[in-house]
């Protein structure tokens, strides 16, 4: 029997949503809402729109929670309160204090819950981790993460303005926090050592970073990051995994590449169209097994707030 599922929040990850539960079998999209009578009417004729975000909980038996993250906690806590599974956006939030009581709720209430970190299943990086651990690159002697966005936020999250605001937003945030989740699960717990950040207008201002530097330690293995935003010239998403005998790479988020010294070369398809379709179909399997009880990769409430909590720590740290 497909899951009947709900949908808060209809922006751009929102609205894509829509489109991959209705292409997924075990899934019944049965109710959405957004409080922008806009983004509902563009999603009218591809799922029911209900009055409100409590319509949608009492409809479903679970839902994504896909609103900015000031209003994560919100409706996180109604479906517990409604007993009803989440699929929550990262980050859970942007108050550290108040996300790790909403884990500690979700915690109790028992309910299936997880947390929307893509590498949770995408191929690029289950298959970085299942070498890496099979030994194909030999021991790891570091991470290298490099971001450069030309423009943030990027063309296709235009209307997501909030993502240009220090008080929820940047690509700290929304970026690196995946690449964080990555070192994690492939090569173990993270901590940050040092970091400095520069924003556009000062350590007091309200607009996001422009440019950032940490270095992080994953149960031993030094993990690097320098990112910048602004400026023209492709884009750049990059996270090397360096070994003694070789190197892998997540490349332009959906690549897996490999070397041995020469030249990179692609471990799965270099269709990245194909590639994010299968990353967003393994990931909806994954949500499934985890709605059915059964053994799952979709990331945990408690991961996602170890991810914030690094997050926050490097966003504290002015320049």
């Amino acid at each position: 029997m497909a899951h009947r599922v709900g949908i808060i929040g209809l922006g751009t990850v929102g609205s894509r949503f829509v489109e991959q539960f209705g292409r997924h079998a075990d899934f019944d999209l049965v109710a959405a809402w957004d409080p922008d009578a806009g983004a509902c009417a563009e999603n009218a004729d591809a799922v029911d729109i209900m009055a409100d975000a409590a319509a949608v909980i009492d409809t479903a038996d679970a839902v994504y929670i896909a609103v900015p993250p000031l209003f994560h906690r919100e409706y996180a806590a109604a479906c517990v309160a409604a007993d009803t599974a989440i699929f929550c956006e990262k980050p859970l939030g942007i108050d550290v204090a108040e996300s790790r009581a909403l884990v500690a709720l979700v915690a109790r209430s028992g309910l299936p819950a997880g947390v929307n970190f893509v590498f949770s299943a995408a191929p690029s990086a289950t298959e970085l981790a299942a070498l890496v651990r099979a030994g194909e690159i030999g021991d790891v002697v570091r991470g290298d993460l490099r971001l450069h966005f030309a423009e943030w936020p990027r063309a296709w999250h235009a209307n997501a303005q909030w993502l240009t605001r220090r008080d929820q937003g940047g690509w700290i945030r929304e970026v690196v926090s995946h690449f964080l989740f990555v070192a994690g699960r492939t090569l173990g717990p993270v901590t940050l050592g040092t970091a400095a950040v520069t924003f556009a207008d000062g350590p007091s201002g309200v607009l996001s970073e422009t440019d950032a530097f940490a270095r992080f330690d994953a149960d031993g293995v030094p993990v690097v990051m320098s990112g910048t935003s602004g400026g023209v010239g492709p884009d750049v998403v990059d996270l090397t995994i360096r070994g003694t005998s070789g190197s892998l790479r997540i490349w332009d988020w959906y690549r897996l590449q490999a070397t041995d010294g020469g030249e990179w070369v692609d471990r799965l398809s270099t269709d990245r169209a194909a590639l994010a379709a299968d990353a967003y179909a393994a990931q909806l399997g994954e949500l499934a097994k985890m709605l059915r009880g059964e053994p799952h990769r979709i990331a945990t409430f408690a991961e996602a707030l170890a991810v914030q909590e690094l997050v926050e720590q490097v966003l504290a740290t002015h320049a």
